[in-house]
């Protein structure tokens, strides 16, 4: 008997951890911590299919001049890309050298939300 019962088990326990999946940051580019000459756009490649109405990044400059500052907000526009997996943040004008954060919020068919942050900078 138990031998029926441990196989169902472990499926049922296999498809709560498949439902229980969130999507996770594969790439980005520019990369963490990166220093790169004036990206005309960020994107960030995650793991499972992003819902675009719930997804998006803030982008912010963090230091200018080797010196950091207080966040100061750049206008910028997020979008899902066509594979429905890439977060694409455009900024509206070439980004000045100095440091930067994107925060992100991405919410996939499980409708929990996840969010995260990388860093680069532009020289």
């Amino acid at each position: 008997m138990r031998r029926v019962f441990l196989p169902a088990a472990l499926a049922l326990l296999g498809i709560a951890g498949v439902a229980q999946a969130h999507p996770k940051l594969l790439s980005a580019s520019p990369a963490p911590n990166a220093t790169v000459t004036k990206p005309a756009r960020v994107t960030l490649q995650f793991s499972e299919k992003l819902m675009p109405k719930f997804s998006g990044a803030d982008l912010v400059m963090t230091g200018h001049g080797g010196t950091e500052h207080a966040p100061m907000k750049v206008a910028a526009v997020a979008t899902v890309g066509g594979d429905g997996r890439t977060l694409i943040v455009t900024p509206r004008a070439p980004l000045a050298a100095g440091r930067y954060s994107v925060a992100w919020h991405v919410v996939s068919a499980d409708t929990h939300r996840v969010t995260g942050n990388i860093a680069f900078a532009v020289k």
